[in-house]
């Protein structure tokens, strides 16, 4: 049964209340006993900001209140934490390098947003200006193509599709042509959603750089993944997967409708060191958001 917006509200409500209570937990405090620090565990944990970096989080909140010989205020207990979120954030922020033409290779399983991440994309490069051309490499699944092609549509961007079941090389190789004949400035080619631990997503991904490399010595430019942030841990084992298979330059967080969510970015940034480079924050083409480390630790606390 699909959840009706009244649930969808209280599971939003709750998902921010951890965020919430972890704010009104260290607020509280003027110095951290036994008690607080498991209750700043689990509520950390609870936030999807994961094990390991749950516990660097607060062995550094520990030695930063031992460094200070007075108690604190609550306000600089606060301060401490969202200092040491931001500290691991910053693994994640990384400028995107931009070049005059720039081919961009978009990866990630089904199921996460990838599509319309791609036309969130699309629609964030032609904001500044540039032209946009998109190239449908998803060719094993007929929906993936009819719902790049809507989206190319709706923003007037060109895009390079083929039949389904086609060669995804090919249509990487025929995209990429184009792209340099009509000098256009960014090509974001989608590519098959397949699951992260199929073997032959690897090889599939090496050929389509290969015969780009054909028309451009120094594509792809970008080797974007796209995981869901709403999905907690799955994110991060996907990010790893796929951190393997292929050299991902940065992630795109999707779904991710408020800071609520937030706490993945961190194990990601501390366990990984991919850049964030763009968040979604919702289903609209301009719901993309260059990642900034300090107003994303401000927002969550």
């Amino acid at each position: 049964m699909e959840q009706n917006l009244e649930d969808k509200l209280v599971e939003k409500q709750a998902k921010k209340s951890i965020w919430l209570r972890i704010a009104d937990l260290v607020k509280s405090k003027n110095s951290l006993d036994e008690q607080t620090l498991e209750d700043l565990e689990e509520a950390l944990i609870l936030a999807d900001v994961g094990v390991d970096t749950t516990q660097k989080l607060i062995d550094n909140l520990q030695e930063r209140c031992k460094a200070n010989k007075e108690k604190l205020s609550t306000g600089q207990m606060l301060g401490l934490l969202r200092t040491e979120i931001l500290q691991i954030l910053k693994n994640a922020e990384k400028p995107v390098t931009e070049a005059p033409q720039k081919i961009i290779l978009v990866v990630g399983v089904n199921g996460v947003g990838k599509t319309t991440s791609i036309a969130k994309l699309a629609h964030f490069y032609k904001a500044q200006g540039k032209s946009v051309m998109l190239a449908a490499g998803d060719t094993f699944r007929a929906a993936a193509t009819e719902q790049l092609n809507l989206w190319a549509e709706r923003l007037a961007v060109p895009i390079v599709k083929q039949q389904m079941g086609a060669d995804p090389a090919s249509v990487a190789f025929d995209a990429a042509t184009a792209f340099k004949n009509r000098q256009i400035d960014v090509l974001i080619i989608d590519t098959a959603g397949r699951l992260h631990n199929n073997s032959n997503l690897m090889q599939e991904l090496s050929k389509i750089k290969r015969v780009l490399q054909k028309v451009d010595m120094t594509s792809p430019h970008e080797v974007l993944l796209v995981v869901d942030g709403s999905t907690g841990q799955n994110a991060l084992q996907q990010a790893m997967a796929f951190g393997k298979a292929t050299e991902v330059t940065g992630l795109i967080v999707s779904k991710l409708d408020g800071t609520a969510k937030g706490g993945i970015l961190l194990a990601i940034a501390d366990e990984l060191k991919i850049p964030v480079r763009f968040v979604g924050m919702g289903e609209k083409a301009s719901d993309l958001a260059l990642f900034e480390a300090e107003k994303f630790a401000m927002g969550l606390l």
